[in-house]
C-alpha cells in the first residue's frame, strides 16, 4: 500500500515529520517498507526557460535551443518534438544525476555542435512514462527553481507493508485514523460523503438475480446516471497522485475511480452509458461466456463467476475488472457508475483461476466496508461533477446492505492479563472510540460494538489487540519464562541431534546434501517394492510425483542422471529424510543415502585419478557408524544380504547380528541405473539411522587421552586362503588375538593368478603392536605372531604362505 505524506495529511491534522509518521505506522502493526524521498532524485534538475529554439544546423530532427536557466544563457541540442519558444522546462545541467539510470550528464556535442544540458521528460525524471517530449512546465513556474517543487515532486512516497486482516487500511483514511488514535494528529472530517441530490430518474436500473441474491455473492448493488459529462485529462493534484503510487493517468473519469479506492479503500466502476443495452443485472456467467477486459485479454468465464451483465452481454466481472466495450474514452458524454458489495470468497476464486490481479480484487477479496457503498457513490458523484460536469440522477439500488455491527464485552483486566501492559478503562475506552467503536458502560467490563470496516474484530482478545497497539507494543515488559529446573532443558532428543550429526558427517566426507520429493514416479518405485495402495497420492502435484518414495535413493539416482545430461558425471550426493512403506503411523523410516559416481578426483597429471567403486562408499557408511556410536569392526558385512536394486556379487548388508539391517552398500543394478536415465556406474550406500544403537551414556567430558610413549611394531603375513573366504574374517581373527597390544590389522594385497592354485588367493596384512606399559621384546613380538597365524588358520583354514 503506497501513498503521499501530502496525501495522508488531507485525511489528517498533524505537523509531524514523516519519520516520525514512519516510526509510529510501525508500531501501530502497520509495517512500514520504505520511504522514498523523491526531492532528492529531483534535487540536480532545475526550472529553465527557452528564449530561443532554432533549426539544428546539421540534423533535420534536432534543435538547438537557447535556454535561460536562471543564472545564464546556455546552448542545448534537444531532439524532443515540443521544444519550441517561449515554453519551460526541467533542465539538467553538466553533473546532475539522471534519476531514471542514476548517471552523471557530461557536456557533449551532438552531430558537431556543443551541448551544456539535458531537457528531460517525464519517464527520465521517473515521474512517469510519458517519453514522447520533455515536460512543460507551468508558465508561473520560477525559473531556477527546483523542478520537484513546481511539479509536487517534493512530496516523501510512504509504503507499507499490510497484512491480509486490515481491509481499511487499504485506503488512505484507514492509516490516517490509526494514526490519528495512536496521538499523530487529528482525523479530518469528509464532507464528500454527504448525499447529493439527483434531479432526474435514472434511465438505467439495476437488478440482482435470484440465484446470487440466494448465495449473497453480491448482498447489494448501487448505481447512478450523471449526464453531459466532459472527460479528459485529470487536474494536475489528482494526476500527480496516482502518478506518486506508480498508477498511469488515463483519462479523468477512469482516475477518479482510481483515487477513491485508493484514498477510501472504496473500489467503484464507472460505465460509459451510451454503450450499454437496457438495464444492468447482477447474474452468474454462463459456461463459456467470454468477455474482452480493460487489461486489453480475453477470458472464458464458467458459472460460478459473478458479472455485471446489460440486457445484451456481460460487461465485467464483479468486484475483479470491467469490460473493454464499455469503458470510458474522451468522446464519452453520459456515464453509470457502479458502487456495489460482492462476497470477498467469491472475488477470490475468480481472480485466482482467471489469474486476475486488479486493486479491486485485493480490496474485495479482504473484505470492503458494507457502508462504503452508501457513501461510496456519493464520493464518485462530487468527484465527477466537480471535474467532469454533468446533471446527476436519483440513485437507483439493488439488494440490502447488511449492517454487521458485532458487540463484544471486554474485561478491563484482560489488557493486563493478556498483553502484560495496565491500562485503565478511561485510556482503553478513549482508544476504541478513536478507532471508530461505539463503547459502553464502564469499568471493570465495557462493551464495545466494531465498526464496520473492521471484519476482523471477532472477540474479546481482538479489542485487547486494539488497545495494546495503539499504547505501544513497546511497553510490554521483558519477563523471562520460568524455569521448572535450576538447568534448561535440551531443545533437541539425542535422536535429533544424531540427525544433523550424519549430516555434518556426510558433507565432511565430501558429499553434498540434497532436499528431493518426499514423493516419486511410482514406475521408478516399482523397480524397489511392491507398492502399496496407501502409498499413491490422492491428489499429486505432478503426474511423475504420484506416489510416497518408498526409498531415498530414487530421486538421488534421477538427480545423477539430470546432473550428467548437463555435463556433470562426478558426483558424490547425499539426502537424510524419511522413506515410506505404508499410511500408517509409523510407516516410515529415516534413512541416510548416499552414492558415488564418475572419479574420485579430477583428471591430473600425476595420474592419480580413478574410477569409484563400492569401498569409497563401504568407508562411508563406515565413517557415518563410527561418528554414530558403533564401531564399524563390530558390523559384520553379509555379501549375500543386499536386496535386488544393487548388483549381485558388488554388494552386501551392514549387520549387527543376524536380525539387525543397519543399511546396504554396493554397486547399483545396472536396470536401475537404465530405468531412470543413468549412465555408467554408481555406487550407493543406505543406512537406517534408527536401527543404530544409541551409544552407552557417557559422562560429558572428553575421555582420558591414552597416548603410549612407546614405539609401535608392525609385522606382515601372506596367507593362502580358499578363494571364497571374506577377507573380514581376516581381520577379526588377528584382531581377536590381543584387541589391547593390537591396535590395527590392515589388508594391503590380494592376489590370485600365476603360482596360486585354482580355487585359492593370497591375501597379505599388516598389523600393528602398541604396547603401553614397555617396550615389546623380540620374544614378545614373535609370540603375539604366532598366536595371529594360528588364529587365522583356525578361522579360515588357510595357511601361511612362506
Amino acid at each position: 500500500m503506497k501513498f503521499t505524506l501530502d496525501w495522508l495529511k488531507q485525511h489528517l491534522e498533524t505537523d509531524a515529520s514523516i519519520d516520525v509518521i514512519a516510526e509510529k505506522l510501525t508500531d501501530v502493526g502497520l509495517e512500514i517498507e520504505g520511504v522514498t524521498d523523491r526531492a532528492a532524485a529531483l534535487r540536480d534538475i532545475r526550472v529553465a526557460y527557452i528564449e530561443e529554439a532554432g533549426q539544428h544546423p546539421d540534423a533535420d530532427r534536432l534543435k538547438l535551443c537557447r535556454v535561460n536557466t536562471g543564472e545564464k544563457i546556455i546552448q542545448v541540442v534537444c531532439g524532443a518534438p515540443n521544444a519550441r519558444t517561449g515554453i519551460k522546462v526541467a533542465l539538467a545541467q553538466p553533473g546532475a544525476i539522471i534519476p531514471i539510470d542514476g548517471s552523471k550528464l557530461k557536456p557533449g556535442k551532438i552531430r558537431g555542435v556543443e551541448s551544456q544540458g539535458m531537457m528531460c521528460s517525464t519517464r527520465e525524471l521517473c515521474l512517469g512514462e510519458d517519453h514522447d517530449g520533455i515536460i512543460e512546465l507551468p508558465e508561473d513556474a520560477p525559473v531556477g527553481a527546483q523542478v520537484a517543487s513546481v511539479l509536487g515532486a517534493d512530496d516523501p512516497i510512504i509504503e507499507i507493508g499490510l497484512t491480509p486482516n486490515r481491509p481499511d487500511c487499504t485506503g488512505v483514511r484507514g492509516i490516517a485514523r490509526d494514526l490519528a488514535a495512536a496521538g499523530i494528529g487529528t482525523l479530518k472530517d469528509d464532507s464528500r460523503q454527504q448525499a447529493v441530490a439527483g434531479t432526474f430518474d435514472s434511465p438505467v436500473g439495476v437488478s440482482i438475480s435470484a440465484d446470487i441474491a440466494q448465495n449473497a455473492a453480491v448482498p447489494a448493488f448501487y448505481g447512478r446516471y450523471i449526464r453531459g459529462v466532459k472527460n479528459g485529462e485529470s487536474p494536475a493534484w489528482l494526476k500527480a497522485r496516482l502518478e506518486a503510487i506508480g498508477l498511469r493517468p488515463i483519462s479523468a473519469l477512469v482516475d477518479i475511480t482510481n483515487l477513491v479506492t485508493h484514498d477510501l479503500a472504496r473500489p467503484l466502476h464507472v460505465f460509459d452509458a451510451d454503450k450499454l443495452s437496457g438495464d444492468i443485472n447482477v447474474r452468474y456467467a454462463t459456461n463459456g461466456e467470454k468477455i474482452a477486459a480493460l487489461d486489453n485479454k480475453e477470458y472464458t468465464l464458467s458459472d460460478s463467476m459473478v458479472v455485471i451483465a446489460d440486457q445484451a452481454k456481460a460487461l465485467g466481472l464483479g468486484g475483479i475488472i470491467g469490460g473493454e466495450e464499455t469503458g470510458c474514452v474522451d468522446e464519452t458524454v453520459n456515464v453509470f457508475v457502479e458502487c456495489a458489495l460482492f462476497d470477498p470468497i467469491n472475488v477470490a476464486k475468480t481472480g485466482r483461476k482467471l489469474q486476475i490481479n486488479s486493486d479491486a480484487r485485493y480490496r474485495f477479496e479482504r473484505g470492503v466496508d458494507p457502508q462504503s457503498i452508501s457513501w461510496g457513490i456519493e464520493v464518485a458523484t462530487r468527484l465527477i461533477t466537480e471535474i467532469c460536469g454533468g446533471e446527476v440522477s436519483d440513485v437507483v439500488k439493488a439488494g440490502e446492505v447488511p449492517n454487521p455491527r458485532n458487540s463484544f464485552d471486554l474485561r478491563i483486566d484482560r489488557i493486563r492479563e493478556l498483553g502484560g501492559v495496565s491500562v485503565d478503562a478511561d485510556q482503553a475506552i478513549a482508544i476504541l472510540k478513536s478507532l471508530g467503536f461505539e463503547v459502553s458502560g464502564s469499568a471493570p467490563v465495557i462493551t464495545a460494538v466494531a465498526p464496520t470496516w473492521r471484519p476482523d474484530v471477532i472477540g474479546e482478545a481482538d479489542l485487547v489487540e486494539e488497545v495494546l497497539r495503539i499504547v505501544g507494543y513497546d511497553k510490554i515488559p521483558t519477563v523471562p519464562l520460568e524455569r521448572e529446573t535450576s538447568l534448561p532443558v535440551p531443545a533437541l532428543s539425542p535422536f535429533q541431534k544424531r540427525v544433523g550429526l550424519t549430516r555434518r558427517i556426510l558433507a565432511s566426507r565430501g558429499m553434498f546434501e540434497t532436499v528431493t520429493w518426499s514423493f516419486t514416479d511410482s514406475r521408478w518405485a516399482k523397480l524397489f517394492t511392491d507398492l502399496k495402495p496407501g502409498l499413491f497420492l490422492a491428489n499429486p502435484i505432478s503426474s511423475d510425483l504420484d506416489v510416497m518414495r518408498p526409498n531415498v535413493l530414487i530421486n538421488l539416482i534421477a538427480a545423477v542422471g539430470r546432473n550428467q545430461s548437463r555435463g556433470f558425471a562426478d558426483l558424490a550426493l547425499f539426502e537424510a529424510g524419511p522413506e515410506f512403506f505404508g499410511d500408517q503411523p509409523g510407516d516410515q523410516r529415516l534413512v541416510a543415502a548416499g552414492l558415488r559416481s564418475g572419479a574420485t578426483t579430477p583428471r591430473s597429471w600425476t595420474g592419480s585419478r580413478r574410477d569409484v567403486d563400492l569401498f569409497d562408499v563401504k568407508a562411508d557408511a563406515e565413517a557415518l557408524l563410527e561418528a554414530l556410536g558403533t564401531a564399524s569392526a563390530n558390523v559384520q558385512v553379509n555379501a549375500e544380504g543386499a536386496p535386488s536394486w544393487y548388483h549381485p556379487g558388488r554388494s552386501a548388508a551392514l549387520q549387527l547380528g543376524p536380525k539387525n539391517v543397519l543399511g546396504y552398500f554396493g554397486e547399483l543394478h545396472p536396470k536401475v541405473l537404465k530405468a531412470l536415465g543413468v549412465k555408467g556406474r554408481v555406487v550407493a550406500f543406505e543406512l537406517f539411522v534408527e536401527n543404530v544403537p544409541m551409544p552407552k551414556k557417557k559422562g560429558t567430558g572428553r575421555p582420558l587421552l591414552n597416548a603410549s610413549s612407546f614405539q609401535s611394531v608392525e609385522r606382515d603375513f601372506a596367507f593362502l586362503l580358499d578363494a571364497n573366504v571374506q577377507s573380514e574374517a581376516v581381520v577379526k581373527a588377528a584382531r581377536s588375538v590381543d584387541r589391547n597390544l593390537i591396535s590395527d590389522v590392515t589388508i594391503f594385497d590380494l592376489y590370485a593368478g600365476k603360482g596360486i592354485e585354482d580355487g585359492k588367493k593370497s591375501v597379505a596384512f599388516s598389523i600393528t603392536l602398541q604396547p603401553t606399559k614397555a617396550t615389546l621384546t623380540e620374544e614378545e613380538i614373535d609370540g603375539v605372531c604366532k598366536k595371529v597365524v594360528a588364529a587365522v588358520e583356525k578361522a579360515t583354514g588357510g595357511s601361511l604362505r612362506a
